[in-house]
């Protein structure tokens, strides 16, 4: 579609919602229309990237743009905190914002899962690989972490300090995660990095605790999980690599402007994200490392979680404030 077909297309809802915007104060929930806002919003949204994309005109770029940050601003201003702050990302923003964004998502996954699977097989068929990567005591350790007999599991300590681990864990989490994000403005190189490097390290220890035979202790302490936490690492990396891009290509904005628009669903995504560390926090702490329960009870509840998450990607906030296609 060329730029003018584009603008004469679309440039009615851009005029209603600018007439929106200007309607000021508690009055504009008032308004005729208002009910129109959401969807409008997503749609500007959504047309400001394709404008990007076909690389359309620096001035129509900045009017989309500059009605995307108003609105955001509006948006979230007028509706309730706990909808517009968490709500309103969790049920729909979060998931839209990754499908919209597929192919950092899937870029990310597959420098993540692929380096993964490939040290995976090497350690599971030779025991000495995971000596190339980890000291000889850091390996040791690692297994001893997964021993059959140990009170709990994936850690060194006694169960009564779950709670100090779950706070543990949402520190080592987290700074995994913001780091795959954050070495996104080296040109995604930063991103690249640590997708594939914990890709690697994930991916060797668990080959090399199923070569030692204790499948029975870490499969079904990392399933349940593991869901939310390796997800949520991708997807932290799929937000860096969509700020790398913003700076290799873009388009006929500024580098800054670029990485500036970037930054806006980049954010979401780590929003998102850092909630699913949150819940995978509390189930390894809690949950997966607990020796009474039974193993049958961890895979089926771990397969439960990984479909949920799958799923909640896919479909959730498909009918609402949904995007009209072009």
């Amino acid at each position: 579609m060329k730029q003018q077909d584009f603008e004469n297309h679309y440039s009615q809802q851009w005029d209603t919602f600018q007439s929106l915007l200007e309607t000021t104060g508690k009055d504009t929930k008032q308004h005729q229309e208002f009910s129109a806002f959401p969807e409008l919003y997503r749609n500007i949204s959504h047309q400001l990237a394709i404008a990007k994309q076909r690389r359309y005109s620096a001035g129509l770029i900045h009017r989309l743009n500059q009605l995307v940050v108003l609105g955001h601003e509006r948006f979230y201003g007028d509706l309730p905190r706990y909808q517009a702050k968490f709500l309103y990302y969790l049920f729909f923003g979060f998931p839209q914002t990754l499908r919209a964004n597929a192919r950092f998502v899937w870029l990310a996954l597959a420098l993540f899962v692929l380096p993964g699977f490939l040290f995976f097989y090497l350690c599971l068929t030779s025991d000495e690989v995971i000596y190339s990567l980890l000291p000889y005591e850091q390996v040791k350790e690692f297994e001893q972490m997964y021993e059959p007999d140990a009170k709990t599991f994936g850690r060194k300590r006694e169960s009564d300090t779950d709670i100090y681990m779950f706070c543990y864990y949402i520190q080592h989490n987290i700074s995994i995660s913001f780091q795959t994000f954050a070495g996104g403005v080296a040109l995604g190189l930063g991103s690249i990095f640590f997708l594939v490097y914990n890709g690697i390290f994930m991916g060797a220890i668990a080959g090399h605790i199923t070569q030692v035979g204790f499948t029975e202790t870490f499969f079904p302490f990392v399933i349940g999980h593991g869901a939310f936490e390796l997800t949520a690492i991708a997807l932290a990396g799929a937000a860096g690599l969509k700020l790398g891009w913003s700076l290799i290509s873009p388009g006929n904005l500024s580098r800054l402007s670029s990485l500036k628009v970037a930054a806006q669903e980049a954010i979401v995504i780590i929003y998102g994200s850092t909630v699913m560390l949150l819940i995978a926090a509390f189930l390894e702490a809690f949950w997966s490392s607990s020796s009474t329960l039974p193993i049958a009870v961890k895979y089926g509840v771990g397969s439960v979680f990984w479909l949920l998450v799958v799923a909640y990607i896919l479909f959730a906030g498909r009918h609402r404030y949904a995007t009209q296609s072009i």
